[in-house]
């Protein structure tokens, strides 16, 4: 516990001098997606804790003596899936849930589980990306604005929180400007479990950097640093997306993430152009581990360079 209490300061004081697999800005449902084959699975991680997965951002489930802690929600048609594996885990009702960031991979549930009584938690960035509607920084497309029953109902505005129940008690940590502007990194003490969101994926492929709505890789890195530090070889991580995490897996990602800024951050730095800069492929050989598709390695190049412009 000591070393989350010291990876929090630590957060603490990187948020406030930050002013400073590839998805959209805030995914919509997949249109050719046939929900009625997308199983959720359930892995138990101990002392009552569980990964569920599906399509979309990975949840986390957290059971107390009167009642449920959930982290993200996935695509709303996947609700009535979600509640049907969180009842074979327990039949008490859902608390809390804990959004890690705005995109509708993981908050695509907001209402369904809202309308269950639930309690939306999340950073107060997030709430105004979803009140106020967002666009893609690579595309230019527009996602509308989510009603009030999808909208947190509690948040905080920066450092750390805790939500508690039944014993049970989920520690909520914002990380400035990384994957958004609104990330939360969620941590269990009692069964030594991470969340970290969107902030790091255990598919070995790049992450979205949604700049255009805070985003940027210097705050990814900070992310990551503050989770290495905070987690033991024993800790279990369950990240964004991709099957459940080690620490190892963590320095992996980082090192990655290192590679990008150092190389492009000298580009930028040489007064290139983002066009220049991708027609250099400086990350060529990341791209042949690290990239979906030729597009999707451009994409991380652009989110990249991007993040030196946006401040």
């Amino acid at each position: 516990m000591a070393k989350i209490a010291l990876a929090i300061a630590a957060t603490l004081m990187l948020a406030g001098s930050a002013q400073a697999q590839q998805q959209p800005a805030a995914a919509p449902p997949p249109p050719l997606v046939d929900w009625d084959k997308i199983q959720i699975r359930t892995t138990d991680l101990g002392n009552k804790t569980y990964m569920l997965t599906g399509q979309g951002g990975n949840i986390t489930v957290a059971v107390g003596a009167d009642g449920i802690i959930q982290v993200d929600g996935q695509f709303a048609p996947l609700s009535d899936k979600i509640r049907t594996a969180i009842k074979e885990i327990s039949p008490l009702p859902v608390k809390y849930l804990i959004n890690t960031h705005y995109h509708g991979d993981h908050t695509g549930g907001n209402e369904n589980f809202a309308k269950d009584g639930a309690v939306i938690v999340a950073h107060d960035n997030l709430r105004i990306r979803l009140a106020a509607g967002t666009t893609n920084g690579l595309t230019g497309a527009k996602l509308p604005p989510r009603p009030a029953e999808a909208l947190p109902k509690q948040t905080y505005f920066g450092g750390s929180i805790a939500v508690e129940t039944g014993g049970r008690k989920a520690q909520l940590t914002h990380v400035a400007n990384a994957h958004t502007d609104g990330d939360t990194w969620v941590y269990f003490a009692d069964a030594n479990v991470l969340a970290t969101g969107d902030t790091f994926n255990n598919l070995k492929r790049y992450q979205n950097i949604d700049f255009a709505n805070g985003g940027d890789v210097r705050g990814m890195i900070r992310a990551l640093d503050t989770y290495i530090k905070a987690s033991n070889d024993s800790t279990k991580i369950v990240p964004g997306h991709g099957p459940l995490a080690t620490k190892a897996d963590l320095v992996t990602f980082r090192d990655m993430l290192v590679t990008s800024h150092d190389r492009i951050e000298k580009l930028f730095k040489e007064g290139k152009s983002e066009q220049e800069v991708v027609a250099l492929k400086p990350l060529a050989d990341l791209d042949s581990t690290w990239a979906n598709n030729p597009q999707h390695g451009i994409g991380h190049t652009r989110n990249v360079y991007q993040s030196f412009n946006r401040l």
